[in-house]
């Protein structure tokens, strides 16, 4: 709380003594008015004129008002020109979020009454007054410091395990049902039991900040159950909170609960556009307060926007208030809540500058800002590094520090494994971290992962040959098409023991690779037990047991496979992501590991064999710098037949068989014949080669 009011040089709404500091950045407006509510919402108590801030020529408004106390509701009326072709879309009828909201009262219902303009005449002014059902901000006070010291993960171990709060809760049988689907249901001592018996470090959260559904999802009765479509991004969610009075407080509880069982906490965040859509969408805060200022608009064309997010709009992260939008938000998470770093959605849009070709800056502002800040700068950070726009693919341009979304990863281990036509080149840079793109960085840059939120899941990845997702209304159209999926000789569902028995096996291979290769592992909630969301691969608006986890027909089996990988991978310095590995005649002093690549005979790779267009069955024979450390041996077999491996020198005994799917430790004397679509992991002593 501030003591002095003139101190306070906060946005939104500021506790300070006596009262509250309200302040808005609206450069463009003529006029603001502050629009009080009781604590419900839903009764007016009055308004009040702003005044811009003689002391800063940037457009904020301000206004101290006595006697205001936490709990209380408001919202923005802002005047201005209206003139939509000109990108100007000032509506004073229209009660406006705050984008500094740090609670949110009400839901947006979709009507077209939050519409700014006359529905069907664009360029026309709605004069209806939408303040019954508008989003409202509540005045709340500072939460009480931290409790609990932040994890401290080693990045070269760190297993990153991405989930969404309520499909991951909902149908736990651990969980009480009133805690299903809330912040207290992930804090639960089930829940945590199971990530620590997984072996994961890192819980990466899906989106938690309050959204707004899209109007035509809600027609529909569907909804944006993935959350990337954010409103406001200081605020939690309160469909996740048993008790929306205390949304701040459940929400911050449960992070605390993932630190205190070890866990490191990881939120995705959606700054690429505003949930108020394209020019045709609702007017519910951004585009209503300064829409020049906040969104991207197209300079040949100032009433339409750019749509690098393919959500029907951007926000413009070269305007410094947009800019100071996004990093106070941030820094809310982090502060208020305890939260360890930030997933950033589509984030090239966050790097584009204001060229005309809005190229992407490895330096740009947002970059720069996060490097310097002493409350973001040593939060990990991870970029999705692509969007629609043009020149969007954008892998390995992050700047140092960050990690990276490595989609070659993904799509290289699905051609390999189910199709058994990866380049064994491409395949290799994938197994070794991605050294060609990455290599400038550290060896954990690389986010390995198979399956993601987006997409299908693991299960229906090697259960169906095509999408099915005919349930999100968009008879199929939507989602990606080229899935290098492989439904091995079944579309779905099917009772022959034997395609299910390849599944399984493809399952098992394709984690196994994924999670002890080079770089940084991400496995996604409900593959380590084969959660299926029966072929639909963009589930984004499916808040239903499509996409709430089934734990009671979770196979034990793969779960129990899936720890013991980690468990290896945790066991083992040398499959973990400490240094790129070096070639065999790199003799220069360092503590990276060696890795030989060989062919089943025991040779190395030739120039011929690194260059064919079928996947082609391959070992990797780590040798560590460290006399204390074991050598590993990977054998890989992509091939649709078994494959004799004859092993290097040493005592050698297998730990991992993919295609048996158990851990073991028995000792190999011989060669060993290697089946089908199967990965083994041998530990040795070292034995140079030469």
């Amino acid at each position: 709380m501030s003591s002095d009011p003139r101190t306070s040089t906060q946005l939104g709404a500021t506790l300070v003594e006596g009262g509250v500091a309200f302040a808005l950045a609206a450069p463009h407006a003529t006029a603001v008015e502050l629009c009080l509510y009781d604590e419900t919402g839903h009764h007016e108590l009055g308004r009040h004129a702003l005044r811009r801030d003689s002391h800063d020529s940037g457009g904020i408004w301000r206004i101290v008002l006595p006697g205001i106390l936490p709990g209380s509701c408001y919202g923005w009326r802002v005047h201005g020109p209206w003139a939509p072709t000109q990108g100007l879309r000032f509506n004073p009828h229209k009660l406006l979020l705050d984008p500094y909201a740090r609670e949110v009262v009400g839901r947006y219902d979709g009507s077209d009454l939050h519409l700014g303009h006359v529905p069907g005449q664009p360029l026309l002014r709605d004069n209806r007054n939408n303040a019954a059902t508008a989003l409202k901000a509540r005045v709340v006070a500072d939460l009480a410091p931290l409790r609990q010291p932040r994890p401290r993960i080693d990045p070269a171990r760190r297993v990153l395990y991405e989930l969404h709060l309520k499909s991951f809760t909902m149908r736990h049988p651990g969980v009480p049902e009133a805690l299903r689907g809330r912040y207290e249901g992930l804090a639960q001592p089930a829940v945590l039991e199971h990530l620590r018996q997984l072996g994961i470090t890192t819980v990466s959260l899906m989106p938690l900040a309050q959204r707004a559904d899209e109007a035509r999802l809600l027609e529909l009765g569907l909804s944006n159950h993935w959350g990337y479509n954010t409103i406001a991004w200081s605020a939690p969610d309160t469909r996740y909170a048993r008790d929306p009075a205390r949304v701040r407080d459940e929400c911050r509880a449960m992070v605390e609960a993932l630190h205190e069982a070890g866990f490191e906490v990881v939120l995705d965040v959606v700054f690429n556009h505003s949930a108020e859509s394209d020019a045709s969408g609702p007017t519910l805060s951004l585009r209503g307060i300064d829409n020049r200022l906040y969104h991207a608009c197209l300079k040949r064309d100032p009433g339409q926007y750019h749509n690098w997010a393919g959500c029907g709009n951007v926000l413009d992260l070269n305007q410094p208030l947009v800019l100071r939008l996004v990093m106070d938000s941030l820094r809310r998470w982090v502060e208020d809540f305890g939260i360890d770093g930030f997933r950033f959605d589509l984030a090239p849009v966050l790097g584009r500058d204001a060229s005309p070709e809005h190229r992407f800056q490895t330096r740009a502002p947002l970059f720069m800002a996060l490097a310097q800040d002493p409350v973001l700068r040593d939060c990990l950070l991870i970029a999705e590094p692509w969007d629609v726009g043009p020149g969007g693919y954008q892998l390995g341009q992050f700047p140092p520090g960050w990690l990276e979304w490595n989609d070659l990863f993904r799509d290289t281990q699905r051609a390999a494994w189910l199709h058994g036509h990866a380049n064994p080149g491409r395949w290799a840079q994938a197994l070794a971290g991605s050294s060609a793109v990455f290599g400038a960085r550290a060896a954990h840059s690389s986010v390995n992962f198979v399956t993601a939120h987006d997409g299908f899941s693991l299960q229906d990845l090697v259960s169906y040959q095509h999408k099915h997702n005919e349930a999100n209304g968009e008879a199929n159209r939507d989602g990606h098409s080229h899935n290098l999926s492989h439904n091995h000789g079944a579309e779905g569902p099917t009772d022959d023991p034997a395609v299910q028995e390849r599944r399984r096996q493809s399952q098992r291979a394709l984690l196994m690779s994924s999670l002890l290769a080079l770089g940084t592992p991400m496995l996604l909630a409900g593959d380590e037990f084969g959660h299926s969301q029966r072929g639909n691969n963009n589930a984004y608006c499916q808040d239903n047991a499509l996409t709430w986890l089934d734990w009671e027909s979770a196979d034990l089996e793969l779960c129990r496979f899936v720890a013991a990988v980690l468990a290896l991978r945790h066991e083992l310095p040398l499959l973990q992501a400490r240094d790129w590995w070096r070639a065999p005649d790199d003799e220069a002093p360092h503590q990276a590991a060696r890795a030989y690549w060989l062919t089943p005979e025991g040779l190395p790779l030739s120039a011929r064999d690194w260059q064919r267009d079928h996947s082609v069955p391959m070992a990797i024979w780590l040798l560590p710098a460290r006399p204390d450390q074991a050598a590993c041996l990977w054998l890989l077999n992509p091939s649709a037949e078994p494959v004799t491996f004859a092993l290097p020198p040493g005592r050698w005994r297998l730990r991992l068989d993919s295609h048996a799917g158990v851990s073991t430790a028995c000792p190999l004397l011989f060669d060993v014949e290697l089946a089908a679509r199967s990965v083994q992991l041998a530990v040795a002593c070292i034995c140079d080669p030469d």
